[in-house]
């Protein structure tokens, strides 16, 4: 199969500049990463593809050779050697473009250190809590610095010592054909440096497991899906690279009462049917205390009334929302014999004026015989 152009992959000019080059390399690598797209074969190619195009043309000798000749070009010098010592365009680039992004190694003080793991919390809250903050405590168990050997990973009263095998730098070149390539040293690790002693706390990892107890300040007006970052609160980096960051995941609990959507709260408010026949005053909770609801005369169930500024002011901004009731009219129920030869009566006044007093139900009788007429019913 023939590969595919490489400024066409990098989806870059060919007249592109190098910051042009790693920009486009950068993009596309932070998107098609196996770490970010697990078990996706198409996504590891096509991130396969673009690291190999950054490096032949972020080299500007294999640039050269590719402008000139292309694919069959590389090939060619790659098959027959010499070029001048070979070109070094594998000297880690992903990890000189990203760091530590996606846990690669980066060089501090001649060896390669490592940035910790993320760490991910799933934080269950009470609407109260979400809406007008709270502070919490969690206990998270992580991989901390060793405090025997103070993240060395040496036994107390020693030191690492500087590898032999890559001088201290942590990478070595191997030779194949045309190419020079710069891989991580195998004595060592990639770190530069031999534990001849290890620390008996970590066992020479210069980190451990231990739980923590942390204070979380959850802001006001929070929802599910927002995620508090915590920055360093993560695993403990390793040869002295920065610690990860925590991120808190917020989950509201359903509430008894309330619904929330964005800034507004919803709720159904049970109303007698006296009460709604007649009008009167219902009172109704919200998330600041009891407000009154004055329901007019012959309301019908499902109407809905607004208390503005009693939802939820946002996280992000912006205004308070509204509380939005939905009545319910409530049928009683456990009738004794006095008052359902009360109703009776009731339903026999109703009945001399049908219309007057049930409009609704005379509109939709209507339309049932309309529909049963033309369909010969």
């Amino acid at each position: 199969m023939a590969k595919r152009d490489y400024y066409e992959t990098l989806e870059v000019a060919r007249g592109a500049d190098e910051a042009e080059l790693k920009k486009a390399y950068r993009r596309l690598a932070m998107k098609l990463h196996p770490d970010r797209n697990p078990g996706d074969a198409t996504a590891e190619e096509r991130f396969k593809e673009a690291k190999e195009a950054y490096e032949t043309l972020s080299n500007p000798q294999l640039r050269q050779i590719y402008d000139q000749h292309g694919h069959a070009g590389l090939e060619a010098a790659s098959r027959g050697g010499g070029g001048g010592g070979g070109a070094d365009i594998f000297g880690d680039i992903f990890g000189e473009v990203f760091g530590d992004i996606f846990g690669g190694g980066a060089r501090r003080g001649g060896r390669q250190v490592f940035r910790g793991a993320d760490l991910r919390y799933e934080l269950e809250l009470d609407l109260e809590q979400a809406v007008f903050g709270h502070t919490v405590k969690i206990d998270v168990a992580s991989l901390v610095e060793c405090d025997t050997c103070a993240g060395s990973g040496a036994a107390k009263g020693t030191a690492p010592v500087t590898c032999d095998g890559c001088g201290g730098a942590g990478q070595v070149r191997v030779s194949q054909g045309f190419f020079t390539v710069q891989q991580a040293c195998p004595r060592c690790r990639g770190t530069g440096q031999i534990i001849e002693k290890p620390c008996q706390t970590c066992s020479g990892q210069g980190r451990k497991r231990r739980e923590r107890v942390l204070e979380v300040a959850i802001p006001a007006g929070v929802d599910t899906g927002d995620r508090i970052r915590r920055s360093g609160d993560g695993e403990a980096g390793r040869n002295g690279g920065p610690a990860g960051d925590l991120y808190i995941e917020i989950s509201v609990r359903e509430h008894p009462i309330f619904k929330r959507d964005g800034a507004n709260l919803y709720c159904e408010v049970p109303v007698p049917f006296t009460a709604a026949a007649l009008g009167g005053e219902v009172k109704v909770p919200t998330l600041n205390g009891n407000a009154t609801v004055k329901i007019p005369a012959e309301t019908q169930s499902g109407r809905v009334f607004r208390l503005k500024e009693k939802g939820v002011r946002p996280v992000r901004g912006g205004g308070t929302g509204d509380l939005h009731c939905r009545i319910v009219v409530e049928t009683p129920v456990s009738l004794n014999k006095e008052q359902k030869e009360l109703l009776r009566s009731f339903e026999a006044s109703l009945a001399k004026d049908p219309a007057r007093h049930n409009p609704r139900e005379q509109t939709w009788l209507a339309g049932v015989r309309k529909f049963l007429d033309k369909v010969g019913l």
